[in-house]
């Protein structure tokens, strides 16, 4: 062969060879680790054609499955939910358009195709098998779940939401909203039918979709007080510093004055002095206003809410998250002042006020909340933990030290003592006005059981009344969770 040919047919052999080489690498890169992101992607017409034909792994708490698939005679599987309604705001759907909650959070695990199910990652992944969907648990408590729908069902509320977060690790034990839907509804094989349900929901002027105790945002009323209490405690008062109260409190520039409520004349927050736990026990506005208005004033409080997780989404599964809540950051004192007395422009989740409960009993450190456990492979063995993961320190030890003592204080001898002897050892009242409505958004924020406090909870009721009202449903979600 002439030097010239064989020179052209060794070029043309490298060509070839590194064109080869170009391929088998786009193919596996695209096989092995884009296959994900391409499944996923809207541009993929597949993606929901697909969906229902995967054995998904069940969603379990308490060794109870509260969401699983089963099998149809199309061999396709439909998702099916246990008492759909408690624990939807966990579960979430899984429809033929989108899926929400862990449903979401878990959902590549739940299908198969998380890497950490795997048996030989990237062999599997380029031969196509299919891995079988894995397990995924739920932090929840079956029972206090369960405990927490009927009496939030039960309380004649046009809106309730209740959450329970184990304190030292920001677990949530109970998750629960009314009015609620049940996902067994939308997560039917049929998309006219499916449609038609999301379209009925949707409709419906309360959201039943919209979970909320975590994605709704209510005035707080005086359960913020504790974030307001924090802050002054921060700019360094103590629980027995003598602080201003009196019968009204007319902010600088303001139009109108702040007073206390109605039944409070003549009382303690009627004088012109009392000790910071005494007007935090009684819940009296002035002093509060007056705190979040010139001292400590507002960006002190701002901070203060901040450190508790406002103004924050809070993710607590991954890629689910919160509503933001909010204290306004303002220079007009009658906003502040209105804001601190958790009215006007302040705006909190029951998820966010559970935090700040949760952060007074466990020396001062906000846990980031989680609904997950663990994730367990088909066989049953544990691939993954989700450890608990500090988010922040609002308080020092001292300083939450004595704010639990306000909050005791509350039980013993202000507005929450009709909680006296219940599980719930400490907490805060609120009662929120909602403007032109005949209801009120009534709050009890706390911690028990008594003996050990080691659960923060928040529960909001929507109807006319006083944040005590809600209190007894507090006791009675601890009390499940601390039974026998």
């Amino acid at each position: 062969m002439l030097p010239g040919i064989d020179r052209a047919l060794t070029r043309t052999w490298v060509v070839t060879l590194v064109l080869v080489a170009a391929l088998m690498a786009n193919i596996t890169y695209v096989q092995g680790f884009q296959a994900e992101e391409l499944r996923d992607s809207t541009l993929n017409s597949r993606r929901l054609a697909d969906r229902f034909k995967i054995d998904r792994g069940p969603i379990v708490a308490d060794g109870v499955r509260l969401a699983w698939s089963e099998r149809t005679g199309d061999e396709r599987y439909r998702r099916r939910y246990r008492e759909g309604p408690v624990f939807a705001p966990v579960t979430g759907y899984f429809s033929v358009f989108a899926q929400t909650g862990l449903e979401e959070a878990a959902n590549h695990f739940l299908d198969g195709t998380d890497g950490r199910l795997a048996t030989a990652d990237l062999i599997d992944k380029l031969l196509g098998r299919r891995v079988p969907g894995g397990t995924v648990e739920a932090t929840i408590d079956v029972r206090a779940q369960r405990a927490a729908y009927q009496a939030l069902s039960g309380a004649g509320a046009r809106r309730a939401a209740a959450v329970v977060l184990d304190a030292d690790t920001g677990a949530i034990r109970v998750l629960a909203s009314t009015p609620t839907y049940d996902p067994n509804e939308v997560s039917t094989l049929d998309g006219k039918k499916a449609a038609a349900a999301f379209e009925r929901l949707n409709a419906q002027p309360l959201k039943p979709l919209l979970d909320k105790a975590a994605k709704e945002l209510f005035p707080p009323g005086s359960t913020f007080k504790a974030v307001v209490a924090a802050a002054a405690l921060e700019a360094g008062a103590t629980a027995g510093t003598g602080v201003r109260a009196g019968r009204s409190y007319r902010p600088p520039g303001a139009g109108q004055a702040i007073n206390n409520d109605a039944a409070d004349i003549g009382g303690v927050c009627d004088r012109a002095r009392i000790p910071l736990i005494e007007a935090f026990a009684q819940s009296c506005n002035t002093t509060f206003a007056y705190m979040g208005a010139e001292e400590p004033g507002n960006g002190a409080v701002h901070d203060m809410a901040a450190g508790f997780g406002f103004g924050d989404r809070i993710e607590y599964a991954d890629g689910v998250f919160s509503a933001a809540s909010s204290f306004p950051e303002t220079g007009e004192a009658a906003l502040s002042a209105l804001g601190s007395i958790g009215q006007g422009s302040t705006v909190a989740t029951p998820l966010q006020m559970a935090m700040v409960a949760a952060a007074v009993i466990n020396d001062g450190v906000v846990m980031r909340p989680r609904l997950i456990d663990r994730f367990r492979a088909p066989g049953g063995r544990t691939v993954d933990e989700v450890s608990p993961r500090r988010m922040s320190r609002a308080l020092s030890s001292g300083q939450a030290a004595q704010m639990r003592d306000m909050m005791e204080a509350v039980v013993q001898r202000g507005t929450g003592r009709s909680l006296r002897g219940t599980s719930i050892l400490g907490g805060k009242t609120g009662t929120a006005d909602v403007e032109g409505a005949s209801y009120n958004d009534r709050w009890f924020i706390g911690f028990g059981p008594r003996e050990n406090p080691e659960y923060a909870v928040a529960v909001l009721t929507e109807a006319p009344g006083y944040g005590i009202e809600s209190g007894p449903i507090a006791a009675r979600i601890v009390d499940a969770l601390t039974r026998e």
